[in-house]
């Protein structure tokens, strides 16, 4: 089957590289138009390098060669206002909105007692807060189409507690109560609203180093790495899946395939929440 997102429009967060840019591609490649949006920068907490700009002009290249419109915007989803000024920008350029995939997101590992109110600040800004953000920016031009399908990505983390990361823990369980709380009052707009909970996936955010002469945490506390396998791929050390199977979830959480589901919780974890 081809062409489940034909006459659609998608607005994705994040989209400069990783999950994001495989959500704005796989979407484009069913058919949409993609609003996609990106901070372009680092963050003060974080232990990967930050997108750039190049990269989210990279995405527009990729969408582009699929012969799909696209509209990037440098934004920051911590800030309601900008966020807001990008979505309606793209929305006059495309036309309308039909999706939003909230996917932006920052990790920081760390055990309990090293985590700072400055990392628990940012992390909770940037993946709850800046998820309510994204959310409350679209949703006027969803009801105004119609209706519409919003996929807010958690993580397996918010469905299970997982070392060291106690405020990506939390804000991530916040996300799937945005998503509960938004399908009830939503519903009568015709818009469904569902959440992605992706295990570790092979993009930049997962791929961070420890500090030199620093080893990691789990190496402190081994007892606790079953708590991160993937149990449909080789234990040992933690196996990752591939950005596209996130975005498949996305396509069908997106699409017209699950026009009626609404409030669910889909992990694409590799059986990491199941044991």
């Amino acid at each position: 089957m081809s062409g489940r997102m034909e006459g659609k429009v998608a607005l994705v967060t994040g989209a400069a590289r990783g999950q994001g840019r495989a959500h704005a591609v796989r979407l484009a490649q069913e058919g949409a138009d993609v609003i996609a949006v990106d901070v372009c920068a680092g963050f003060d907490n974080t232990q990967y390098p930050a997108a750039t700009k190049a990269d989210l002009d990279e995405t527009v290249r990729q969408v582009e060669a699929l012969d799909r419109r696209i509209v990037a915007h440098v934004a920051d989803i911590r800030d309601l206002a900008g966020l807001t000024a990008a979505v309606e920008s793209g929305v006059a350029e495309l036309g309308h909105l039909d999706v939003v995939v909230a996917n932006a997101a920052i990790v920081v590992v760390a055990p309990y007692d090293q985590v700072t109110p400055a990392i628990w600040q940012e992390v909770i800004d940037v993946n709850l807060t800046g998820t309510w953000n994204t959310v409350m920016a679209a949703v006027p031009h969803l009801v105004a189409a119609g209706g519409g399908s919003i996929v807010l990505v958690s993580s397996v983390a918010g469905l299970k507690g997982l070392p060291f990361l106690v405020p990506y823990v939390a804000a991530k369980h916040g996300v799937v109560g945005l998503m509960r709380g938004f399908a009830t009052e939503l519903a009568k707009h015709r818009i469904r609203v569902n959440t992605l909970h992706p295990t570790a996936t092979d993009t930049p955010m997962n791929h961070m180093e420890s500090p030199e002469g620093a080893a990691h945490p789990i190496e402190a506390d081994p007892k606790v790495a079953p708590m991160l396998w993937n149990h449909l791929l080789d234990l040992g050390p933690v196996g990752m899946v591939d950005p596209v199977d996130q975005s498949n979830g996305v396509l069908f959480l997106a699409s017209d395939e699950s026009r009626f589901v609404t409030g669910v919780t889909l992990p694409v974890d590799a059986g990491c929440s199941a044991f």
